[in-house]
């Protein structure tokens, strides 16, 4: 089966389709045990597939909820280099990330993933464009889901690739991630009368599993 939005809605917006599709029952009735991500510019390697479904292990009592994808959690062979940009924006994210949600990702933005049925019915995401894995974060840390992160290669085909519009100016995309970020915490914490003052830190630090 293939979907497809008619009009680019979306880096977030198309993995939400793809959450929404992997929630419904499938023809004969039965559920789907969970879904695998991977992006569509050639960075990710189809032949690590296993190795994330094995990672969630059992449907009916997972192992984990999320399995992502680390570049930096691993020095493995053959790496590409990341452009200084993004690899220092990534990183400062990440840090923001794990020090305002209690985790401890080493890659905040990796597309490859796997996620456990009960991620999927957790994760309500609602942000269509690249800060989508933000909100991700946010929502798995509010619902205290199991984290495990995989070594995966740094690839890197074409350096010369954009996010297309104002985010290609780093300032401007880290100012938008942490616009996003602080969003979905504020939202988080209307829905459960947290004070606005109080240290996040409710997440489930996240497991590393060399493979």
């Amino acid at each position: 089966t293939v979907i497809h939005h008619e009009t680019n809605l979306g880096y977030g917006a198309a993995l939400a389709t793809a959450f929404a599709y992997a929630l419904q029952p499938r023809d004969d009735g039965s559920r789907w045990d969970g879904l695998v991500t991977i992006d569509c510019d050639g960075q990710h390697q189809p032949q690590l597939i296993p190795s994330f479904i094995a990672a969630i292990g059992n449907p009916e009592h997972p192992a984990a909820d999320i399995v992502s994808g680390s570049r930096y959690l691993k020095d493995l062979p053959d790496k590409s280099q990341a452009p200084e940009g993004r690899r220092r924006i990534n990183m400062d994210i990440t840090a923001e990330i794990n020090q305002r949600l209690g985790l401890s990702l080493t890659d905040a933005f990796c597309g490859f993933k796997a996620y456990s049925q009960n991620a999927l019915r957790a994760l309500p995401v609602t942000e269509p464009g690249y800060a989508m894995p933000l909100e991700v974060w946010v929502l798995a840390a509010a619902k205290k889901l199991k984290i495990v992160e995989l070594p995966v290669p740094l690839v890197y085909l074409d350096l010369t690739r954009s996010f297309g519009g104002a985010l290609d100016d780093g300032t401007t995309r880290i100012a938008h991630y942490r616009e996003i970020l602080e969003r979905a915490i504020r939202s988080i914490q209307a829905g459960s009368g947290v004070n606005r003052g109080v240290g996040y830190g409710v997440g489930s630090p996240a497991q590393r599993v060399d493979a």
